[in-house]
């Protein structure tokens, strides 16, 4: 058995506290989830979650930006691949709108942003990484709209601003009233936000 050394210890440690927190905000949302029960989940003391994270919204804040990463990565490689404005708008159109884990994540976040806007601090890295991942979404957008000679309805910060309200709604709406289609929902607002 090979000896993992310091920093390969701390890694490891790392990804289960990102992999048991994003568990336990899905099972028990944000506010009812302990710092306590993410570091047990992933067989740690909870000091372990804050010496990684500072606590349960530094955890958050990590699992927020690998998410935004790891899009923005499927993003880039879909939009790269789209010749046709039908193509663009089923690049950004989610495989899966729908879903009890994408409801549970979406609930999670409501919670996030309602707790965090009492607290400056917390509220401003929360905006701040939102602001980093839709500028990056903006970036891209206008890249592959004058590629394909589009021209969006909206100014293409405030369209990336509305599609992301978008979906978080959504999402949040299935949780109670799962009747509606969202990814009809999305599909006409594209259609009509990029001519």
């Amino acid at each position: 058995m090979t000896r993992l050394t310091r920093a390969e210890q701390q890694r490891l440690t790392h990804d289960h506290l990102l992999t048991a927190g994003r568990q336990v905000f899905l099972r028990r949302g944000f506010l009812a989830a302990t710092v306590e029960e993410i570091a047990a989940d992933a067989g740690y003391t909870r000091g372990a979650v804050y010496k990684h994270f500072g606590g349960k919204e530094g955890l958050w804040l990590a699992l927020v930006d690998t998410d935004a990463d790891t899009h923005l990565h499927t993003l880039r490689t879909a939009l790269s691949a789209a010749t046709t404005r039908d193509e663009l708008i089923a690049a950004l159109t989610p495989a899966t709108t729908t879903g009890d884990q994408a409801a549970r994540w979406s609930a999670a976040a409501a919670e996030v942003l309602a707790a965090t806007a009492q607290n400056p601090g917390t509220a401003t890295q929360v905006a701040a990484v939102q602001q980093r991942h839709d500028d990056a979404v903006t970036a891209l957008l206008r890249e592959h709209s004058r590629r394909l000679g589009m021209h969006p309805a909206l100014p293409l910060e405030q369209a990336v601003v509305l599609l992301g309200a978008l979906g978080i709604g959504l999402a949040l709406r299935q949780t109670v009233a799962p009747a509606a289609d969202p990814a009809a929902i999305l599909g006409h607002v594209l259609d009509t936000l990029f001519r």
